[in-house]
Order: C-alpha cells, then sequence, then structure tokens
C-alpha cells in the first residue's frame, strides 16, 4: 500500500485546493508551504488541464451510445478518476481493469 501525501490543485482561475494523493514514485515533484507552515506535494497541472486529458475518452463513450440502434432515453457514465501530482487526473482502476459504469434508460414511448 502507499503511502499518502496531501496535494495543492489549483484551478485555472487562480483558486487552490488540497487532495489526498497516492506517494508519488518521482521525486521531481515540488513541495509548497501552506500559510501553516506545513509543506505539500504540488500538483504540476491544473485541475481544468488534467481533466482535458479524460474528455476525449468520455465523448467518445458518450458518442458511441447514442448512436445505438435503439438509442437511450437516458444515458449516464460513471468514471472513477484519481488526481495525482505528476500524471494530472487519471481513470482509478481495481487490478488491472478500469472502474467504469454505465446506465442506459428506455422510457415506453422511445422503443418501437
Amino acid at each position: 500500500m502507499k503511502n499518502k501525501q496531501i496535494a495543492e490543485f489549483r484551478l485555472e482561475d487562480g483558486t487552490t485546493f488540497l487532495v489526498e494523493v497516492d506517494e508519488p514514485e518521482s521525486h521531481a515533484i515540488q513541495r509548497v508551504a501552506l500559510p501553516s507552515g506545513k509543506t505539500v506535494l504540488k500538483a504540476q497541472k491544473s485541475l481544468e488541464q488534467a481533466l482535458e486529458n479524460l474528455e476525449p475518452v468520455a465523448s467518445a463513450i458518450v458518442s458511441k451510445l447514442r448512436n445505438m440502434n435503439t438509442p437511450a432515453s437516458e444515458v449516464e457514465v460513471k468514471l472513477g478518476l484519481k488526481l495525482t501530482v505528476d500524471a494530472g487526473a487519471v481513470f482509478a482502476s481495481i487490478g488491472s481493469e478500469v472502474d467504469y459504469e454505465i446506465c442506459l434508460k428506455w422510457n415506453k414511448d422511445s422503443i418501437k
């Protein structure tokens, strides 16, 4: 089990927030001091930059599901995400599999 560390992430508007992350394998990660004097890891990407890498995957899943022979009335895709200080946002996994859930719903009027 990896040790946990506190990391500072920022939004593009400059707002910062703290996240508990696995301790990175790289020792080249910058540390920053909080007003309390405690040092934390500094994420290399903003949250928005990290999520940009995931958007094409989520879009591809939703696009494929919308183009089914009998499209669902509702499509819900849940993706497990994990924030890391070096890679940004990655799909969370259990073992070697990516963790996501897809829910499709049809109402009676949409089924022909």
